[in-house]
């Protein structure tokens, strides 16, 4: 029962970057990186809607995998597969689109 709660635990800072990077794509993607440009660098509209769309399925999956991890409830962990799947696909929907805004 205490590695249950721990990992609970350890989740919720982890569930803090997610909703960071939710909020702030342009931030969360240069974190560590910007002393390798001299200029700030500018991020496609793509890239900033890609960092929006994992955030938002991840902060989403991760309580559902955390739920069925603590309560071993097994039909739960399909999702283990299905999240990424959704990422793919929504990667290629935002990557494949003609029109870029």
């Amino acid at each position: 029962m205490a590695e249950k709660i721990l990992f609970f635990i350890l989740m919720m800072p982890i569930y803090g970057l997610v909703i960071w990077s939710y909020y702030y794509p342009e931030e969360s993607l240069l974190f560590g990186k910007r002393w390798m440009y001299k200029e700030e660098p500018q991020l496609s509209n793509k890239v900033i809607r890609y960092t929006k769309f994992a955030s938002m399925v991840v902060m989403i999956g991760l309580p559902i995998v955390v739920i069925s991890v603590i309560f071993d409830i097994y039909f739960l962990r399909f999702t283990l597969v299905v999240i990424p799947l959704v990422i793919a696909f929504g990667a290629l929907k935002i990557f494949t689109d003609e029109k870029d805004s």
